[in-house]
């Protein structure tokens, strides 16, 4: 408590001895506790949140980057393994195709009836004309039959009604002798004349009758021999022929009862791109290699052209003749196989045909990953991962595959680092 001076100095103050407990309380519980833990500071509370983000941005940046190929498809350029043959520094064009025969024919039946026979199997070589199965007759069989009893009995009604106008034409001759004599009259004659006449009518209604008859026995007996199925080409059966008992032919049936290709009619119909057409020539020299057969090759020459072109495809169908130094030489080559064309500047030497064609791929598809070589093959829109040995260069932008993927193979081209098993791509052309 403050108070004035006693010797009256306006300006003098003292402090009065006697401090109330409360304050002295007060002062007592204005100690700094040291032990407490301090407050975060603001630096800290700004800091903390932003190195958190951080840390949360990086991790999810990392992950996107492992993921980013699965989730999306990234946009890839395809290239193939291909076959390449001693004689590829002469390919002009390089086409695709299938193995396509020239001559096939789909046997079935002209009339609708239940096979009884079948001579043939899956594979057999047949001849133009041979009984590849028959149908069952027994009702066509009893058709011939009654028509041929219809004939006769024509026949024989021909010969009564001819009997009986001979016998008619005799009384008109000596009846007519008669009346010109005079010795009878007009009247007898003119009967036995038109009597004659009737018979005559007879004798032509019989004879039409047996040509009726005649035909009918024609027809039935076509009929007969339809239900004996030749075959119309010679050829091997490529397909499992009708079993005995099976329905065949008629309306709304059209079960075959077999399939005959004429081998040595066998063509490769290859797919060359428009821009490339005039590169190919008609007589022209090429080879043929097989995807069955990837280390055998065929002599060909172009046959024939095609008289359209696929708009779609911007491709020209050209027809290839096997040029077959044997008939072994083309054993074991089917219908509907795969094929690979090169069309030649000249043709293959003996020399050379013997040499084996070499599996190779672009340079820039195979990439090294986790300490191996390997190339992106794709399938079904995404990719795999394939471990291959490379050899020796081929040419400028292709190597040699010792070990891999098989021919036509489509792997990725120029894959980049980020490309990973099991991503999902997309193929493209740019």
């Amino acid at each position: 408590m403050l108070t004035r001076a006693p010797d009256g100095d306006a300006s003098t103050f003292t402090i009065g001895s006697v401090v109330p407990d409360q304050l002295s309380s007060d002062l007592a519980s204005l100690r700094i506790d040291r032990d407490a833990p301090r407050p975060p500071s603001a630096l800290r509370r700004l800091v903390v949140p932003v190195v958190v983000v951080g840390l949360l941005g990086a991790a999810g940046f990392a992950g996107y980057q492992r993921v980013e190929g699965a989730l999306f498809k990234q946009e890839v350029k395809a290239t193939e393994i291909a076959m390449i043959s001693p004689s590829q520094a002469d390919v002009t064009v390089t086409a695709t195709g299938y193995v396509i025969p020239q001559i096939t024919s789909k046997v079935g039946s002209k009339l609708p009836g239940r096979i009884a026979k079948v001579n043939i199997k899956e594979g057999d070589t047949v001849k133009e004309g041979d009984v590849i199965a028959q149908l069952e007759d027994a009702d066509q069989r009893s058709q011939v039959v009654a028509a041929s009893t219809r004939v006769g009995a024509a026949q024989a009604r021909i010969a009564t009604a001819r009997a009986n106008l001979a016998e008619v034409s005799q009384q008109v001759e000596r009846e007519r002798a008669l009346v010109a004599s005079g010795a009878v009259g007009k009247a007898n004659l003119d009967n036995l004349v038109a009597r004659e006449a009737a018979l005559k009518e007879l004798v032509r209604s019989a004879e039409a009758e047996t040509t009726v008859a005649q035909a009918d026995v024609g027809t039935f007996g076509v009929g007969l021999k339809d239900r004996i199925i030749i075959a119309p080409i010679s050829g091997r059966v490529v397909t499992k022929p009708a079993t005995i008992g099976e329905f065949v032919g008629g309306i709304g049936n059209v079960g075959l009862v077999a399939e005959i290709v004429d081998f040595n009619s066998l063509m490769v119909e290859a797919d060359v791109p428009e821009p490339r057409l005039h590169l190919v020539k008609v007589g022209g020299p090429c080879e043929i290699i097989l995807d069955a057969y990837p280390n055998k090759r065929f002599r060909c020459e172009a046959a024939q052209l095609g008289q359209r072109v696929n708009r779609s495809k911007a491709t020209i169908m050209v027809k290839v003749k096997f040029l077959p130094s044997s008939a072994d030489e083309m054993e074991g080559v089917l219908p509907e196989m795969s094929a690979r064309v090169s069309f030649l500047s000249k043709a293959i030497s003996d020399a050379t045909k013997d040499e084996k064609p070499k599996k190779v791929v672009a340079t820039d598809a195979v990439v090294e990953r986790n300490g191996g070589t390997v190339v992106f093959a794709i399938t079904e829109g995404k990719l795999h991962a394939i471990p291959v040995k490379v050899g020796d260069p081929v040419g400028t932008n292709a190597v040699e595959l010792l070990d891999g993927p098989p021919q036509g193979t489509r792997v990725v081209s120029k894959p980049t680092s980020e490309m990973a098993d099991g991503q999902r791509i997309k193929e493209t052309d740019k």
